[in-house]
């Protein structure tokens, strides 16, 4: 069981508040994503949940228990933090089983645990080598086997690929998301990066500057982001937003649209601009459109083998029904 409660958690630093009364569930098995800028408070967040911060005020429950004032090596918590701390005179076996040791569990638990993890993260070939010898993504998959022999109620991850070049990334992501499916065991993950958070989690839980501003699916959050600040931070590209005049038109202070809901031709659309950079990414073009009167740039979405060049003027038609509507508060309407 994993179910975690925050109850009007508030964390101040002397006379700084860097979390706002806060209210959040997190359901036993669900993969929940903390995003948001850097500085928003997710880190913060997620140690408190660990024990590692003190609350300022409120009450964090696991399993519907009282763990506030629980230390943390007794919340049932493992945490995999973004540096790999792995000890690097002892090998992966050892590595992994040291939390064990310390524990002073028995031998044979011991053993059998490790060589569970190391089977579920493809580490067995690698138990009598050392930190050393090992590549980034390996030694990650260490830090998180030392995390999966504790068989804890909830795994907590502080931006663990932070660290892996940009392939390793998206392989790590994989493997954590099969680790989830494998285990079905809470999960709580820290990053700055909307893609990992698109990619990886059932819940989505948006930060700005200590507040919550949606808790979602994926998807959600995605065609229905509950202000601008979301509708700008998720997706990639992000939406294009539009004041003035046109989003007079429909009604609302902003209007959105995605970058895949702008077709591109060379004439007939109600908008029109200038193609500043074109991103080719093969299946995918990005077009980065000037002058358009609407905003400095707007980002269009197109096939691969569409071909408009720099300085070319060309056409833009909205989709109608996928323009997004904000108030003058930057709210959903």
């Amino acid at each position: 069981m994993g179910r975690i409660t925050l109850e009007n958690i508030t964390k101040s630093f002397g006379t700084t508040e860097v979390i706002p009364p806060l209210d959040l569930t997190i359901e036993d098995g669900e993969f929940t994503v903390f995003v948001g800028p850097s500085g928003c408070g997710k880190s913060t967040l997620l140690r408190l949940i660990a024990g590692l911060e003190d609350v300022t005020s409120g009450k964090v429950s696991i399993d519907g228990t009282d763990a506030t004032m629980v230390p943390p090596a007794k919340r049932g918590l493992a945490m995999v933090f973004q540096s790999y701390a792995l000890y690097p005179h002892m090998s992966v076996r050892k590595n992994i089983a040291f939390p064990l040791r310390m524990a002073k569990m028995d031998p044979g638990e011991i053993t059998r645990r490790v060589e569970s993890a190391a089977d579920v993260l493809n580490l067995t070939d690698y138990l009598d080598r050392r930190p050393g010898q090992l590549s980034g993504g390996q030694r990650q998959r260490v830090a998180i086997g030392r995390a999966i022999v504790r068989e804890p109620a909830a795994f907590l991850f502080d931006e663990p690929l932070s660290n892996l070049d940009a392939a390793l990334r998206v392989g790590m992501r994989l493997e954590i998301s099969e680790l989830h499916e494998r285990l079905k065991t809470t999960m709580i993950y820290v990053t700055h990066d909307q893609v990992e958070a698109m990619t990886m989690a059932d819940k989505i839980v948006v930060l700005r500057a200590g507040h919550i501003e949606q808790v979602g699916s994926p998807l959600d959050l995605y065609r229905t982001p509950r202000n601008t600040f979301v509708a700008g931070f998720i997706g990639s590209p992000k939406m294009n937003l539009i004041d003035g005049a046109e989003a007079a038109k429909h009604d609302a202070h902003t209007i959105g649209i995605r970058p895949e809901h702008i077709e591109v031709s060379e004439a007939g659309g109600p908008w029109s601009g200038v193609v500043g950079v074109s991103e080719h990414l093969g299946s995918d073009t990005f077009f980065h459109i000037h002058d358009t009167g609407l905003a400095e740039t707007l980002t269009v979405r197109a096939g691969g083998e569409v071909g408009f060049r720099h300085g070319d003027r060309v056409s833009l038609t909205p989709r109608a029904d996928a323009l997004h509507r904000f108030d003058d508060k930057g709210l959903r309407l």
